[in-house]
């Protein structure tokens, strides 16, 4: 009898893997599967046949612990920052002038880090970190469910969010089994340290086990696995399918004209995202590109209010607003809370089948619109000195100097470039084709049909 656990943190973790067919595979391999969730439990209610939900109560970060992963992960990012440019703007990102506690101890942080930062000092304040939370009544509640559960794998479909860290702690006390799946292809090289120690971890290619292997000295290779990613599955699983005469009815699209994609970031690094769609839809309307439809998706991960004077100025542009639902509030991190719908699953994998050409700001739905075949423009207007947030910056983080490297999209910093851009891929769809399927191959090194099977198997290995 194996017995699996699924801690479920958000709602991309959500979608990841309870929407894929990961859930479906699991519980075709393992004799139990209870989820763990961050999550309210009601909203499994349509989707769970077998598996049992359990509601995790919120964790509330005191100061104490707050303040020692903060030392954590700012000694992470102090120990690897020689050659990486990524890891040293999110050093420099958490540099504050607050005068209020949590300021003050910040630059107290980064004057202690700047002499003790070596793995060992990371270990200590993780020690102290876990010495801090270990009485708390929520990781007391943590070490009974465990107890009580019994189970034989623990499963983290996140390895960053702090919430997650009392849990892991008791499983680690228990010598209870862990994996976690690394979430983001930017998760290693240009963000801070994991929220915890893991047993074993699941990774989306061998490019991606390798970083983990430079960044965690004392992770074993053996320990570690590539089986790609389960946030592109839906992409080949039938029930997720939509026509093109469906899809173009929904979204009131004409069926004569080629579709342009713009896809948002959230505000926080994507804050030239309104200037990227008017510059576009003005040369729309200057016929410096055809007569194109310009569909906008916004962030999952916020509210589009940011959008509404751009939509009131081109009311010829087509916008989706994904349908993910806030279910819960005054959560520590209440983005995390956002849970798409299935119709959302549906929206976006009918955007990306029949879309002619996405444009981003360098985010990971590059990747996603690859998978279709899609050609991808990168728009990076903004430098250090123009007066726009510089976005050009990014292009020196890690994960994206592959991108950039690979030839696989085209950069436009700028009006000009983009329209050439704009103009070269309408033209020729299939321009830069063969680099496109190199960079997947790449980020995601397994195949998308079976990931989720793939992922329960090896899980099953482990326990």
């Amino acid at each position: 009898m194996k017995k699996l656990g699924i801690v479920i943190t958000d709602g991309v973790g959500f979608r990841n893997y309870i929407l894929s067919d990961f859930l479906i595979e699991a519980e075709k391999t393992f004799d139990e599967v209870v989820i763990l969730s961050c999550l309210p439990a009601e909203i499994y209610a349509d989707h769970i046949i077998k598996s049992r939900i359990i509601e995790l109560p919120v964790f509330i970060e005191k100061f104490p612990t707050w303040f020692f992963r903060k030392a954590k992960e700012v000694a992470h990012l102090k120990l690897h920052q020689n050659n990486n440019f990524g890891i040293v703007d999110n050093y420099n990102a958490n540099r504050t002038v607050a005068k209020n506690p949590r300021g003050i101890a910040t630059r107290f942080i980064f004057k202690l880090t700047a002499l003790f930062y070596s793995e060992n000092c990371i270990q200590g304040y993780s020690n102290w970190q876990q010495f801090t939370f270990k009485n708390y009544n929520v990781t007391k509640a943590y070490k009974k469910l465990l107890h009580e559960e019994q189970f034989d794998l623990l499963f983290f479909t996140h390895q960053r969010p702090p919430f997650i860290a009392p849990l892991a702690y008791q499983a680690q006390k228990m010598k209870l089994k862990t994996v976690s799946f690394i979430f983001s292809w930017d998760n290693l090289a240009s963000k801070g340290r994991m929220a915890a120690e893991f047993d074993y971890f699941l990774v989306w290619s061998d490019l991606m086990k390798k970083e983990l292997l430079h960044f965690y000295k004392k992770v074993q290779a053996k320990n570690i696995e590539v089986v790609g990613t389960p946030q592109f599955e839906p992409y080949v699983l039938d029930r997720y399918y939509v026509n093109k005469e469906e899809f173009l009815l929904k979204f009131e699209l004409d069926p004569l004209k080629k579709i342009i994609c713009f896809s948002c970031g959230d505000s926080s690094t994507s804050k030239n995202d309104e200037l990227y769609i008017e510059t576009i839809a003005s040369a729309i309307l200057e016929k410096k590109i055809p007569d194109v439809t310009l569909l906008v998706r916004t962030s999952p991960a916020e509210d589009p209010i940011r959008f509404a004077l751009v939509a009131e100025k081109f009311p010829f542009v087509k916008w989706n607003f994904p349908k993910w639902h806030l279910s819960r509030k005054g959560h520590q991190e209440e983005w995390s809370q956002r849970v798409p719908t299935v119709e959302d699953v549906k929206d976006l994998r009918g955007i990306l089948n029949y879309s002619d050409l996405n444009i981003n700001m360098l985010s990971t739905m590059s990747l996603d619109f690859m998978q279709f075949g899609k050609p991808v423009i990168n728009t990076v207007f903004g430098t250090s000195e123009n007066g726009l947030y510089d976005d050009q910056r990014f292009l020196k983080y890690e994960h994206l100097i592959h991108v950039v490297n690979s030839n696989a999209t085209k950069i436009a910093k700028n009006e000009k470039e983009l329209l050439t851009c704009v103009n070269e891929y309408l033209q020729n769809p299939i321009l830069d084709e063969a680099n496109r399927k190199e960079l997947l191959e790449m980020q995601v090194s397994k195949p998308l049909d079976g990931t989720g099977k793939r992922i329960a198997e090896t899980l099953l290995q482990w326990s």
